[in-house]
């Protein structure tokens, strides 16, 4: 599946290079106008990232994300800065069908595992941000990447599996925003290991040659963000390419 991304702050789409704050490109459309463009393209899913809820829990963008969910254009999965069950509570009376939790699922791995028996593998994403260093291992990125956790992925994801996830967003930090390309073998390797996780590739993605590589990856959905909102290519083709046999 193909998942369009918007991130917002403080009311409006923006991208950020490599999750850098300072390095912030700000679009003119409102998040329903690009909702409803995405969805008029044929997009199920919307991928919706909250900064300013990531920066600050107490200003996340409920009424935002409740007017998304509210339009009915498509089913919602959104994240940024979860730290308490009551973050996920809130998400999910805003209508969205997933939260999306990533540092806390490093830091604190139990939590979240108990979050799941509680709400479900359904309505928990799992993002995981990985630095790959020289020598190969996948450490995941906490605190908006700016800190390595010194936890591996393959590991993490084991303990996650015996509590029932079900939904991983990776992302290769390296690649993010850069339209170079996606770490196609980071894919390919991980639904190798764990074929009965949903993956969503998300980084890097520039142009449909890079979709049609992921493709070869067997995973199961790709995030598209920077490369829709400059105009790269259209999320119609993305879908139908995605859709092909």
């Amino acid at each position: 599946m193909i998942i369009p991304a918007i991130d917002l702050i403080d009311g409006e789409v923006v991208r950020l290079y490599q999750g850098d704050y300072q390095q912030k490109t700000r679009y003119t459309q409102s998040p329903l106008d690009v909702a409803t463009r995405y969805a008029n393209a044929g997009a199920k899913w919307l991928h919706i990232v909250d900064l300013t809820g990531a920066k600050d829990p107490s200003k996340r963008q409920l009424g935002l994300i409740r007017e998304l969910a509210d339009s009915k254009l498509m089913k919602f999965q959104a994240g940024g800065g979860i730290r308490s069950e009551q973050d996920v509570k809130d998400l999910l009376n805003t209508g969205i069908e997933r939260v999306v939790i990533g540092s806390l699922a490093a830091k604190q791995p139990e939590l979240v595992k108990g979050w799941l028996r509680e709400y479900g593998s359904d309505a928990i994403v799992l993002a995981l941000d990985i630095n790959i260093n020289a020598q190969g291992k996948k450490c995941i990125a906490t605190h908006g990447w700016q800190q390595d956790s010194g936890v591996e992925l393959a590991p993490l994801l084991d303990g996650f599996l015996a509590a029932g996830a079900k939904h991983v967003l990776c992302t290769d930090i390296a690649c993010d925003g850069t339209l170079q390309g996606p770490n196609q073998a980071l894919y390919q390797e991980m639904k190798a290991a764990f074929p009965q996780i949903i993956w969503q590739a998300s980084g890097g993605i520039g142009n449909l040659e890079h979709i049609r590589a992921l493709k070869g990856t067997q995973v199961d959905s790709v995030i598209l963000g920077r490369a829709l909102l400059e105009g790269k290519f259209e999320l119609a083709e993305a879908i139908s390419l995605w859709e092909q046999n």
